[in-house]
């Protein structure tokens, strides 16, 4: 039996597969009898030829990992009804929703967010967090899984890593106010445990108001001459900025820099001071969004 023949044949059997099942309608049904008569007239297809097909569907299954093709229509079904039910405060039923819809597309960021939501509101904080995580996995730069992923950490007492939640999501979306709130609180949290939270430096060289300030300094022609003296400063003690001359330029440079900042935009300079050193114990503050 030639190769042609055996590819045929396959044809033939995925067809009388889909025949015998209940998914086909009656209109269907009769062209795919039709398309069946043809294909067996066309390569002289006999009944012991069906024997040497192979089955396609296995075929395709073992290609991908064995594992059928997601449905991803019905996944997004049930994703939607699980949003409604969570709209509705039936938070174990929109978990089951979400499971569902992560067992025909376990490939799907926003599923684990959502059903980490659902464990949230549950109180079952590990299991939210172990779904943001695999969001997160799929999706790394999934702002919403990062602030979910604060909130439970939060929730368990885990204020550091929160934070560093926070400062993630706010970086990814920086005009999210909950998120800007919420790393507030944490900062807050651990100042009043004498901790202090990581410097978010990559935030820092992100922050437009901070780049615009930069930009305009650097076009300033006092900080150019400022930054001038330096550099023949640092020269004239053959490279070693360590010695009088060199730590006198830094300290004076250092003091025009804030200054300049200060005078330029003392909002922004405040802000600063928060990220490097957080606010000292106060009251309460108010639960996380």
């Amino acid at each position: 039996m030639s190769e042609v023949k055996i590819v045929a044949a396959s044809i033939v059997n995925f067809l009388k597969q889909q025949l015998e099942g209940d998914t086909l309608s009656i209109d269907s049904r009769e062209s795919v009898e039709v398309g069946v008569q043809c294909i067996e007239t066309a390569f002289e297809l006999g009944p012991e030829d069906a024997a040497r097909g192979v089955d396609l569907l296995q075929l395709i299954r073992q290609q991908r990992g064995g594992q059928p093709a997601p449905d991803r229509a019905d996944a997004e079904r049930l994703k939607n009804e699980g949003n409604e039910l969570m709209k509705s405060e039936r938070h174990r039923e929109a978990l089951d929703k979400y499971s569902r819809a992560i067992e025909l597309d376990p490939r799907n960021a926003v599923y684990f967010c959502n059903r980490a939501a659902a464990h949230f509101k549950l109180g079952e904080n590990e299991s939210a967090v172990a779904d943001c995580m695999a969001a997160l996995a799929l999706q790394p730069d999934y702002g919403k899984a990062h602030g979910r992923l604060g909130l439970a950490l939060t929730a368990l007492d885990r204020h550091r890593e929160a934070r560093q939640a926070f400062a993630r999501a706010s970086q990814l979306e920086p005009e999210n106010e909950s998120y800007k709130q919420n790393l507030r609180l944490a900062d807050e949290r651990l100042s009043q445990r004498g901790e202090r939270g990581p410097l978010d430096l990559g935030g820092l060289l992100q922050n437009p108001a901070l780049l615009n300030m930069a930009t305009e300094m650097l076009a300033d022609p006092n900080m150019q001459n400022l930054i001038s003296g330096l550099m023949t400063n640092t020269a004239a003690t053959n490279g070693a900025p360590g010695g009088p001359q060199g730590m006198n330029a830094l300290l004076e440079a250092g003091q025009a820099l804030a200054q300049h900042m200060q005078a330029a935009n003392p909002d922004l300079v405040e802000q600063l001071r928060r990220q490097v050193r957080p606010p000292g114990p106060g009251g309460n503050p108010p639960p996380a969004q």
